[in-house]
């Protein structure tokens, strides 16, 4: 079984959560081995080189693929997916942002993951939340990943399940080293964090839904 990591801030609480989970150390080591880029994890997943991945919203769409009820939702805001106004700039490691930035009619470079972070901390005033004007205009959460699997369906969605549910402590030790290497402070971290939940409840799903539902009218 192969499972695709992305490697940023926003999923070390799930990456936390396996790490502590009962699961065979040669499933465990092979995610280090499939680390890669939302974008690429997306291209993965379709030719079948991984079994299951987070990967983003509108990819996840896709008839061939069985998806969970886990995924990476903000509830309101989110810091790591934003926009610096001015010339247009696609990321390219994130369709799904891309895409909420069109729908939105928002103008600029996107911008998503660690680095996004760090510069929206750094000068918030420079950037456009796309979440928080997302869920300004719509109130909804926005979900930016899926989990989605083509193999070993049975046991991805146990797993995508329970840590879903799951409230998780992540050791102050591990914070410290992410904030080093990122150069973001552990209470940025934090509350970052705190922006963010795994289940597609009702409402994050009604908000899946509607960005789906206008992406195919933008693609008309």
């Amino acid at each position: 079984m192969t499972f695709g990591k992305i490697d940023y801030i926003n999923l070390l609480p799930f990456h936390i959560f396996l790490k502590k989970e009962p699961l065979q150390n040669s499933f465990k080591q092979s995610i280090a081995y499939k680390q890669s880029y939302p974008s690429h994890l997306n291209k993965m997943l379709k030719k079948r080189k991984i079994d299951a991945a987070f990967i983003s919203s509108i990819a996840s769409a896709n008839k061939n693929f069985k998806t969970i009820n886990a995924g990476i939702v903000a509830k309101k805001r989110v810091q790591s997916v934003i926009i610096k106004p001015g010339k247009n700039k696609k990321d390219p490691h994130s369709a799904t942002s891309n895409l909420l930035a069109d729908i939105l009619n928002l103008k600029g470079e996107v911008i998503i993951g660690d680095n996004a972070l760090k510069a929206y901390l750094k000068n918030k005033n420079d950037y456009i939340d796309l979440a928080e004007v997302w869920h300004e205009k719509y109130n909804l959460p926005f979900v930016f990943a899926r989990l989605s699997v083509n193999k070993n369906y049975g046991f991805y969605k146990k797993i995508g399940t329970k840590f879903a549910n799951k409230k998780l402590f992540i050791p102050r030790y591990i914070l410290n080293d992410y904030a080093k290497k990122r150069d973001i402070k552990v209470d940025n971290i934090v509350t970052y964090l705190q922006h963010l939940s795994y289940k597609i409840d009702k409402k994050a799903q009604t908000g899946l839904n509607l960005f789906l539902r206008k992406s195919r009218l933008l693609k008309k």
